[in-house]
């Protein structure tokens, strides 16, 4: 008989003694979790791996551009591209993560492997070209296509069709993205709670948190392996900056910016939304929508004078760059530096350019909360952080997820303020 949580002793059925013998519950769990990471391991060396070629592609097209700003003029012509490709290859894949979170809602058909190709290649011609995106995006619907396609042409062909049951197919496309989204931030822990919460409404459920637990802990572990680092971003010491770990002044302080903060998540999502429905509406042909699209993010760039908003925005080879790391300076940023990216990322996703927009939301956080510090007096680094985490958590509605990330990136010590802020 193989083994599969179906066969778990049932703890309802008590024994002579009128529970269930330790030794069984222990013998259970250990079955349990030898089966999940008998499922998962592979799928997850398989993400993990990936994600590590899309990140050291991803630097080497970021620094060919930095190299090369005149590739900027082109990113019409690449946005047509991406375009044409899409529309007449990518089938479900057009769909993108949607696609996914209706295939862990309601099982399926699965998510198409060229996803995954599909959508590497669009980012990195994004990226390469001046659009604004980021990278989470792709590692998520990476990592959603790999695991569905490792189920149906492994697992269900070695074992015969319906196999696995229609929950454990729906947590496989989860711990997908907790690989998937652990490995491209370093992120493991994050990146398992994000997958649950990413999916809940209103209430969240841990039945798949051990299998996307072992998922991203074992993705985060093939990236680094390859030799792949993450962005180090400043561990913040409550010491060092004069404040105490809970300080209920700042505490309410902080209350009262993450208001700016919700509303700054708010405010991407609707001007995508209605910049989306806009080209939708006013550009028939889709291929034609994102040469619009790079058409608008070369006037922009022209207008405002500046490359500092294309691209992630993490890091700049320009010492005098406003990035997501130079928020965490004194003077870093300038008091627009958030709506500017808001703007070039709205256009850049809405108009069908590939890639994903946490990494952009960390960059408006992160200067929203260093401009709101300078005007209010308060620590730049702490704010910038919290900026960081919150404006993200009101995009995607996972503030436990983001709670957390505030802690593997920034260090425990500010954690009360990162839960406030969330």
């Amino acid at each position: 008989m193989s083994v599969s949580p179906a066969t778990l002793p049932d703890a309802s059925q008590p024994s002579v003694l009128g529970q269930v013998p330790l030794w069984r519950e222990l013998v259970g769990h250990a079955r349990y979790l030898a089966w999940w990471a008998l499922l998962v391991v592979p799928i997850a060396l398989l993400v993990g791996s990936s994600v590590a070629f899309f990140l050291w592609a991803l630097d080497l097209a970021t620094a060919t551009r930095e190299t090369h700003p005149a590739l900027l003029w082109a990113l019409p012509v690449a946005g047509a591209a991406i375009g044409v490709w899409y529309q007449r290859w990518g089938g479900g894949a057009n769909e993108g993560s949607a696609l996914i979170m209706d295939e862990i809602h309601t099982p399926h058909m699965g998510v198409p492997t060229r996803m995954a190709p599909m959508v590497l290649v669009g980012t990195l011609v994004t990226h390469l070209f001046g659009g604004s995106a980021g990278r989470e995006g792709t590692a998520i619907q990476m990592g959603g296509a790999l695991a569905s396609t490792v189920d149906r042409w492994g697992y269900t062909r070695l074992r015969g069709a319906g196999a696995l049951r229609t929950q454990e197919r729906r947590v496989l496309v989860q711990c997908g993205m907790a690989a998937g989204f652990g490995a491209v931030f370093g992120t493991p822990i994050t990146g398992a709670i994000f997958a649950l919460e990413v999916l809940a409404i209103g209430r969240l459920s841990y039945a798949a948190l051990i299998p996307c637990l072992i998922a991203a802990l074992v993705g985060d572990w093939a990236t680094s392996a390859w030799g792949i680092t993450h962005t180090a971003y400043p561990v913040l010491t409550l010491a060092g900056l004069g404040i105490a770990r809970v300080d209920p002044w700042l505490l309410t302080q902080v209350g009262l910016v993450s208001v700016a903060f919700g509303l700054t998540s708010r405010l991407f999502a609707t001007t995508t939304h209605r910049l989306t429905a806009l080209f939708n509406v006013g550009v028939a042909a889709p291929w034609l929508r994102p040469a619009i699209g790079g058409v608008v993010v070369i006037a922009l760039t022209a207008l405002v004078g500046s490359t500092d908003y294309l691209g992630l925005g993490v890091t700049s080879t320009n010492p005098e760059a406003v990035t997501t790391l130079s928020a965490f300076r004194p003077d870093g940023v300038l008091p627009w530096s958030w709506a500017l990216k808001l703007l070039f990322t709205a256009v850049t996703l809405a108009s069908g350019f590939k890639g994903g927009e946490v990494t952009p939301l960390f960059f408006i956080g992160a200067t929203l909360g260093a401009a709101i510090a300078h005007i209010l007096q308060l620590p730049v680094p702490l704010f910038a952080a919290l900026g960081f985490v919150a404006v993200f958590a009101g995009a995607t509605n996972t503030p436990l997820a983001c709670a957390i990330m505030g802690i593997e990136l920034f260090g425990g010590d500010a954690a009360a303020y990162f839960i406030t802020a969330t």
